[in-house]
């Protein structure tokens, strides 16, 4: 068997190749079964992460090392999925196999591999990867292990490293951005796209800074209404959003949207009802929420999650020691799981080995309890026990240490020392 991590990040791609590989939530199970389906035969398990930063498939294969063709089929499916060129794609793809994989899950689900060094939002998004694909069944014996290996793993490094204190999140970055637009945020008023957990950290953090007028728009007004509340915010639904622009002098999008929500011409209206007042607008969402060609109107500060380095940098300084740490613990638990997915391999001698034992005592306790009922003598019957089972357990191993013997064969009778636990010859 082979682990597999493939795809694409924050590091490899940018946001414009990062939208075209992004998974709809609604599909993913669908996702995962063409995944499987459309190898060659050789993927038997799947778990596909989809973020802003990053798509990710985790995959087990049925043979020991990676081949070619299973590489290349799972990329032609991938391209075809998408709809793109695979030369478009390729240069932008990696690819961890068994090792190096585990490592690399262990350095995504800690933080270590993320925009923001620490951040703690991505776990939650592998424990949901990981139970859309249970739900799915794609997730088997060996994924199983991995994943709640990885949840062990960057808990362990959250309790024992200070990865985790003080992280610049997105939506703070998001934030500190707009601070450098406008001198006073409690002056302007912000227009939330979206009303999930991103979106949540954002109005916390205008809060925080002052806003005092906030519009949280969602497909779903329901959910708006949930996160208005808490910040004494109005719901609105996405409909009511173009009207609504004009109010907006901070935008900031999160939603699971394939398309661009706002358009360039809606905002067009709305600059010209402002009298080309400027609006300030963050697209953390991918694929995009907001149209890119809004960027190219005058009065618009438009950035993407991709612009916020330079905010989210200033913060990585004080984590670096932490993320020493967070790399020496992830290194020796790679070790851990590589050696319960090599131990898989000794499970099947094991299990011959134990039947055997067992059917050698059971026929030679068969044979104690006949003779304890013939009458014949308890202690003699345990003694002939004692002995024949012995000898029957020990016969195969001291024969094939003889032939070995025979054989010059020193490095069998070196190994049969270290697995019965001798002591070493002198």
């Amino acid at each position: 068997m082979t682990l597999i991590a493939f795809g694409i990040n924050h590091k490899t791609a940018p946001v414009e190749i990062r939208e075209k590989v992004a998974f709809a939530p609604e599909k993913m199970e669908h996702a995962l079964h063409e995944c499987i389906s459309h190898g060659t035969g050789s993927i038997s398990e799947a778990a596909i992460i989809s973020t802003c930063n990053r798509t990710e498939l985790y995959l087990n294969l049925h043979e020991n090392e990676t081949n070619k063709n299973d590489i290349s089929a799972l990329l032609e499916w991938f391209c075809q999925y998408h709809q793109l060129k695979k030369e478009d794609l390729e240069p932008y793809i990696y690819l961890h196999n068994n090792g190096d994989a585990v490592q690399h899950i262990l350095r995504v689900a800690s933080g270590l591999d993320s925009l923001i060094l620490g951040e703690p939002q991505i776990l939650g998004q592998i424990k949901d990867a990981y139970s859309t694909a249970t739900q799915a069944g794609t997730i088997g014996r060996q994924l199983n292990r991995l994943f709640q290996h990885t949840f062990s793993v960057a808990k362990q490094v959250r309790t024992d490293t200070a990865i985790g204190a003080s992280p610049v999140s997105v939506a703070f970055a998001a934030v500190s951005l707009a601070k450098r637009i406008f001198a006073n945020l409690s002056e302007h008023t912000a227009l939330l796209i979206g009303a999930g957990e991103t979106t949540e950290l954002v109005a916390r953090h205008l809060a925080d800074q002052g806003v005092k007028k906030m519009i949280v728009a969602n497909r779903t007004v329901e959910r708006a209404q949930i996160l208005a509340t808490q910040f004494s915010a109005e719901a609105i639904a996405l409909s009511d959003m173009p009207e609504r622009l004009v109010e907006a002098d901070i935008i900031i999008a999160s939603t699971a949207s394939q398309l661009p929500i706002l358009g360039k011409g809606a905002v067009e209206s709305a600059l010209k009802s402002r009298k080309h007042r400027p609006i300030f607008m963050v697209d953390i969402a991918v694929p995009r929420d907001i149209e890119p060609e809004v960027g190219n109107l005058d009065d618009v500060y438009l950035y993407t999650v991709d612009d916020l380095h330079e905010v989210i940098e200033e913060g990585r300084q004080s984590r670096e020691e932490a993320a020493k740490q967070a790399e020496e613990i992830i290194e020796n638990q790679v070790d851990h799981f590589m050696g319960w997915l090599r131990s898989l391999k000794g499970v099947d001698t094991i299990r011959a080995f134990r039947e055997q034992a067992e059917q050698k005592r059971d026929e030679q306790l068969t044979l104690a309890k006949k003779q304890l009922a013939a009458g014949k003598d308890p202690e003699q019957v345990m003694n002939d026990l004692a002995r024949t089972l012995t000898n029957k357990l020990i016969h195969e191993p001291t024969a094939q240490l003889n032939q070995a013997a025979y054989s010059g064969r020193k490095d069998i009778l070196n190994n049969a020392r270290e697995l019965f636990n001798l002591e070493p010859e002198e």
